[in-house]
């Protein structure tokens, strides 16, 4: 089994600055279409079986495009959501990414790892949540020579992947995941999953 894990394309939520990561209706933008079009044409000669993806608008719009170039079906899973940030959501003034750029920085030191933003989600429900969907994958597929791609989002990369990848880093997802439409390819190898290393989007971004 292959898994590959992608980052939706820009949307208005990054290029507005909006925390949004519930379902606001932050669409992507023309430079974000562009991104998963390309991402589309590199994906062409894998042999997908099935896109799962968040169910937040930017990354299910992701998936569809994606799915009516490669011709497979979509499956929306909420495990693959970005974290939700409570009373942070749909904010874009400077008190709301002060709160939310101390909690990626706190979690990222590895500290207040079960605490978030009020009414949101804490780091450990977050890797909890797509550790439990990627064993599920593993126990149903695992022996097979299935291909999924999987549409998520910077955060969950982020905080999410080190618990699922052997050998997986937040230091080299910094330096080479985070990037719109840039997507990391992975494999089932001897009961584990394991990076196969990172590919970038080939489009320039223009926003955050």
């Amino acid at each position: 089994m292959k898994l590959y894990f992608t980052r939706h394309g820009e949307s208005e939520a990054n290029t507005r600055r909006i925390i949004s990561n519930r379902n606001l209706p932050h669409p992507l933008t023309r430079n974000g279409r562009q991104q998963v079009e390309a991402l589309a044409k590199k994906m062409a000669g894998r042999s997908i079986t099935r896109i799962y993806a968040s169910p937040i608008p930017r990354a299910k719009e992701t998936a569809e495009i994606l799915s009516a170039a490669l011709k497979v079906p979509v499956e929306c899973a909420d495990a693959l959501r970005e974290p939700d940030c409570g009373v942070l959501e749909g904010r874009g003034d400077e008190e709301a990414w002060a709160e939310h750029n101390y909690w990626k920085e706190a979690w990222l030191k590895g500290c207040q790892l079960e605490h978030g933003p009020q009414g949101g989600e804490t780091c450990q429900e977050v890797r909890k949540r797509l550790a439990d969907f990627i064993e599920k994958l593993i126990a149903g597929y695992g022996e097979t020579d299935y291909e999924f791609l999987l549409v998520t989002h910077g955060a969950l990369i982020l905080f999410g992947l080190p618990e699922v990848l052997t050998g997986m880093d937040q230091r080299t997802i910094l330096d080479h995941g985070l990037e719109h439409t840039a997507y990391l390819e992975s494999e089932l190898q001897d009961g584990k999953l394991t990076s196969l290393g990172w590919h970038r989007s080939g489009i320039a971004l223009k926003g955050e």
